[in-house]
């Protein structure tokens, strides 16, 4: 599961999180069913489930979940990296963060 954080950035050089909307491309949905089972096709053993919201969220609200059950819990952490990781990389869906500090920021965009 993935929470909105309060925080954004790398190491060092985190900055505030006031607010934040997801935003999807009309096909996200039909992008989300494709990574999943292209994920499920290279591990068949498990089963997989993923969903991502959109629109505005507060700090602390959930924004994401993989799932992934298996016969084998190393199977199923394997299949849960590998989901949200071609999740993340393949869905188009868009972040944009305002800072506290009043910048503004766009993440995931083409």
């Amino acid at each position: 599961m993935g929470l909105v954080r309060d925080y954004d950035g790398p190491n060092g050089e985190e900055r505030a999180v006031q607010a934040l909307e997801y935003s999807a491309h009309p096909l996200a949905v039909a992008e989300l069913e494709r990574v999943v089972k292209g994920v499920a096709q290279d591990f068949p053993e498990c089963r997989l489930a993923a969903h991502h919201r959109t629109g505005p969220l507060e700090i602390g609200d959930l924004a994401v979940v993989v799932a992934a059950a298996a016969p084998h819990r190393g199977e199923a952490f394997a299949a849960a990296r590998r989901l949200i990781d071609d999740l993340k990389s393949q869905v188009p869906i868009w972040k944009h963060q305002s800072f506290i500090d009043g910048s503004e920021e766009w993440v995931g965009l083409p």
